[in-house]
């Protein structure tokens, strides 16, 4: 397998960089990029351009448009388009040409809003998401649908991986569009800076979360490439769930921020547990996540100061 052609969507992106990385160590040889600028892949076009010019042999669609719980709420029209046209042409694309895998990353957002904890993956269809990310997770759990069809109908190997909440070194930090550890961060770093006695964080603080050091990930879709060839979808995550108050009090205790957190309980929380079952990743391809949570919030950390407050 490591003589294939394996193109990354999204490859220039966080976890992106973090794959392309692990794959290079690994020894495979033969890794093209498909992302921005050169390749918009909402459009057809550059679609059939990218398979022409770099004729993979295995694709991972890692690609997408994101954000958290306020640019969700900003653009649900074009999370859901965007993110559904990617999907289904890419994949129905890679079944035409002849393409021998094609691994697609889904999300937690695909989950109803009020899946049992630990979420299992047969419980993916028992309700309608979480309203704030509904249209992108839908979007996502689509390319489950035609993995299955396709796989049904054609013989096509396709599968369908659904990751927790990511975090690490290189995350997006930019606060329009970062989830909740990079937008934690930043807000008690910058407090820190500017000697500032509060932060505003938003909803009540109760919810829970899960979240997979992105090393991690990038170990969990390797393993799946090398080893899972199944329609059905497979939860990618660390197993453990942590509360958004907890949660703060760890990043402002791990950046030294001494002011206080302000809760905007007027703002949504998003949905109210989340944690996934991760069994059958172990199972099925003999995924367990490594890092500890702590270590790999201080390597976040280090990396911001020096990535970004230190180039400033």
């Amino acid at each position: 397998m490591k003589e294939k052609a394996i193109t990354i969507t999204g490859g220039k992106g966080f976890l992106g960089r973090h794959l392309v990385k692990k794959l290079e160590e690994r020894g495979y040889h033969h890794i093209c990029i498909a992302d921005l600028p050169q390749f918009n892949l909402v459009h057809r076009a550059d679609i059939e351009r990218m398979y022409e010019e770099q004729r993979p042999q295995i694709v991972i669609h890692l690609a997408a448009k994101v954000g958290g719980i306020g640019f969700n709420q900003e653009n649900p029209a074009s999370l859901f388009y965007e993110n559904i046209m990617m999907g289904v042409q890419l994949m129905h694309e890679g079944y035409v040409r002849g393409v021998e895998k094609f691994v697609a990353l889904g999300t937690i957002c695909a989950y109803p809003k009020y899946t049992p904890v630990p979420f299992k993956e047969n419980d993916l269809w028992n309700g309608y998401p979480e309203e704030t990310n509904a249209s992108y997770g839908l979007a996502k759990k689509m390319m489950l649908v035609q993995s299955q069809a396709y796989r049904l109908q054609y013989g096509f190997n396709s599968i369908f991986l659904l990751p927790v909440n990511l975090y690490g070194p290189g995350d997006n930090f930019e606060p329009r569009s970062s989830h909740v550890i990079p937008a934690l961060i930043k807000k008690c770093i910058d407090a820190k800076i500017k000697n500032e006695e509060e932060i505003v964080v938003w909803g009540t603080g109760k919810v829970t979360r899960e979240f997979l050091y992105v090393e991690d990930a990038a170990e969990a879709i390797i393993l799946a490439m090398e080893r899972y060839n199944k329609s059905e979808p497979i939860n990618i995550g660390a197993g453990f769930e942590i509360s958004i108050r907890d949660l703060v009090d760890l990043i402002v205790e791990l950046t030294e921020f001494k002011g206080r957190a302000a809760w905007d309980e007027a703002k949504p929380d998003g949905q109210p547990r989340r944690m996934l079952d991760t069994t059958k990743a172990f199972e099925e391809f003999g995924f367990s996540a490594k890092a500890d949570f702590r270590e790999g919030l201080k390597r976040t950390i280090d990396w911001y100061y020096r990535e970004v407050i230190a180039k400033d």
